[in-house]
């Protein structure tokens, strides 16, 4: 039967996510909440500091 098609395009967009977020936020995603200071702090870029490195993604 295979995977219903619903299901294939919630996994992309997951995946998607999963991707800016180790790749490439910079606070985008905290700044929601906590505003200005998530750009400050970079709480995601931080947590997946070493994970960009092995990824081969620039962050500095």
């Amino acid at each position: 039967m295979g995977v219903p098609l619903f299901a294939a395009v919630i996994l992309v967009v997951i995946a998607c996510m999963g991707i800016f977020a180790i790749g490439f936020d910079q606070g985008h995603m905290f700044s929601l909440v906590s505003g200005q200071e998530s750009f400050d702090v970079q709480y995601i870029h931080e947590l997946t500091h070493d994970m960009r490195h092995a990824a081969g993604f620039p962050c500095h």
